[in-house]
């Protein structure tokens, strides 16, 4: 088997691995629990985890999606966060080769997943991984093909300051907050993982795709118009969109003009 393919099915592996540990960290971070100890456990009954039941994916079909012990139904956001994250780590590699570059996008994939996962269940997206996201996007910059750490720094600065700006004219025009910090740190990370031409890119598909998702919800009657949207899963969107495809975005659409 030629090596570039074993690299795909590593990379799949892998990332079913780091999906499973992802959702820990949806779990745990939000509620100030540890991510490596204690083992996992069912949240149902409490018993732990037995090691063949826990590998990604594979046991929730072997288990038909139910504790052993206790045979409370398992949600599916669990073997689809895994398989998802899976399928970005191939992605990555496919898209960037056998690089460092793919290593660094499989990883801002991951970021984004947990991100994301966090905000839809509890509208919070930590300091812990955007913080720490921003400052490694920086670091590996001078090692990456693209985009350099010039568009990174600006990326990272721009997409901080377009959400401040949003930020501020919504309080002095309504006098609440219509997103919180959390977004704005992690557009601030998107572009410092992908440059500031990508970050553009990101945050159009975010915006796009958050107004379509309101008006759809608002149609449906599930959606009023002083709810509020996890904004985080949007700009997950936007980010895996623009790290796979926003130069050929940025490049077509500076073609037209």
């Amino acid at each position: 088997m030629p090596l570039l393919y074993l690299f795909w099915i590593y990379s799949g592996l892998l990332g079913l691995l780091v999906g499973s540990y992802l959702n820990v960290v949806i779990y745990r971070l939000p509620r100030r629990l540890s991510t490596v100890s204690p083992r996992s456990r069912c949240p149902a009954c409490g018993t732990p985890i037995r090691p063949f039941d826990n590998i990604p994916v594979f046991s929730f079909l072997w288990l038909r999606g139910r504790c052993r012990t206790c045979g409370i139904r398992i949600a599916w956001r669990y073997p689809a966060i895994e398989a998802f994250t899976g399928l970005l780590f191939v992605l990555s590699a496919l898209r960037f080769g056998f690089r460092l570059d793919a290593l660094v996008a499989a990883a801002f994939c991951a970021g984004l997943v947990a991100l994301a996962g966090i905000d839809l269940e509890h509208f919070l997206l930590p300091d812990r991984i955007t913080l720490p996201g921003i400052a490694i996007g920086l670091a590996v910059q001078p090692w990456l093909a693209g985009p350099g750490l010039l568009s990174a720094v600006i990326g990272a600065v721009a997409g901080a300051a377009i959400l401040t700006f949003v930020w501020g004219v919504w309080y002095l025009i309504r006098r609440e907050h219509g997103m919180g910090f959390g977004d704005v740190k992690m557009l601030a990370m998107i572009g410092a993982f992908i440059g500031l031409r990508s970050m553009g890119v990101a945050l159009f598909v975010a915006v796009l795709s958050g107004a379509t998702a309101g008006l759809v919800l608002l149609a449906l009657g599930r959606f009023g118009f002083r709810s509020k949207l996890p904004f985080g899963v949007f700009l997950a969107l936007g980010g895996l969109v623009a790290l796979f495809f926003g130069d050929a975005i940025s490049t077509a659409y500076l073609g037209l003009l």
